[in-house]
């Protein structure tokens, strides 16, 4: 039984071995799909071309703002809103179609990004105008470029505006949360043209009878005892009675309100701690 199995096995062993490429023939359009994700040449970006063994048709232009440059015997081509991939390849058919070279080789290099581009302004390491080199680089890939977040930063929200579908754009973004499990969706993904805002930490000041009265940096919930505490405690002649808070509505008119120690401050509230009377 065992001798008629085996050419049987053998026969269905190759039977499969042979399907194998034609279950992977499909797949193989998929970089096609993923052209979207790349990223693609604007007006403004400086572009490097090299055509194999022909030095003389290499050329470094800056791409117009109607999205075409000038290419020897070719002239006017457009390459703006082409991927890399793309742009050789139109490149390599006009060169074909023109009779210039037979089987053109031609390898495109973007060596500056002037169109894809955001402002990064704020509290970050290097403010100002960070490329957007690769397609789909969200809100982390950009500060990184932008040299993080300085200690003076606020440690809540970071502001992005910009457009989308024509429409405008804001979003206040939750840096804690943003990194907390669940949290990766609110990092968003940046368009060209975006600005991102990064404020500066907000304060409290805290004066009369504290051990350092002065400007004070104002952490997520502090409360009026953590302050105080920041602060290096009431004076001798301090007491927590009558603690009054000068706060700003929304009107822009000053508040005098008397909070606990378990009550939470709001960023730009004035405390002042009264002396005793006794």
């Amino acid at each position: 039984m065992n001798r008629l199995l085996r050419p049987l096995c053998a026969s269905l062993v190759a039977i499969a071995t042979l399907a194998l490429p034609c279950a992977h023939a499909q797949p193989a359009a998929a970089p096609a799909a993923g052209e979207a994700a790349l990223y693609r040449i604007g007006p403004g970006d400086t572009v490097r071309i090299a055509v194999y063994q022909s030095p003389d048709l290499s050329l470094e232009t800056r791409v117009s703002e109607s999205g075409l440059i000038s290419y020897p015997l070719i002239g006017s081509i457009r390459l703006g809103g082409l991927t890399v991939s793309q742009a050789e390849a139109a490149l390599a058919d006009a060169l074909r179609k023109g009779d210039f070279i037979k089987n053109p080789q031609v390898t495109v290099m973007v060596t500056q990004v002037r169109a894809n581009q955001v402002n990064v302004l704020g509290q970050v390491g290097k403010p100002g105008r960070v490329p957007l080199d690769v397609a789909g680089m969200r809100l982390t890939d950009v500060l990184a470029l932008a040299g993080g977040v300085t200690t003076t930063a606020g440690a809540d929200t970071v502001v992005v505006t910009g457009q989308r579908n024509g429409q405008p754009f804001r979003k206040e973004v939750d840096l804690p949360r943003m990194f907390a499990p669940g949290g990766r969706g609110d990092d968003i993904e940046i368009q060209p043209g975006d600005a991102i805002w990064v404020d500066r930490y907000p304060v409290v000041y805290l004066y009369g009878e504290v051990q350092r009265p002065g400007q004070l940096r104002l952490e997520r919930g502090m409360t009026v005892m953590q302050a105080l505490a920041t602060a290096g405690g009431l004076t001798q002649r301090g007491t927590q009675r009558g603690l009054r808070v000068s706060r700003r509505a929304a009107n822009g008119q000053v508040q005098q309100l008397e909070l606990s120690l378990d009550d939470t401050l709001l960023p730009g509230d004035v405390v002042f701690v009264r002396e005793s009377l006794f």
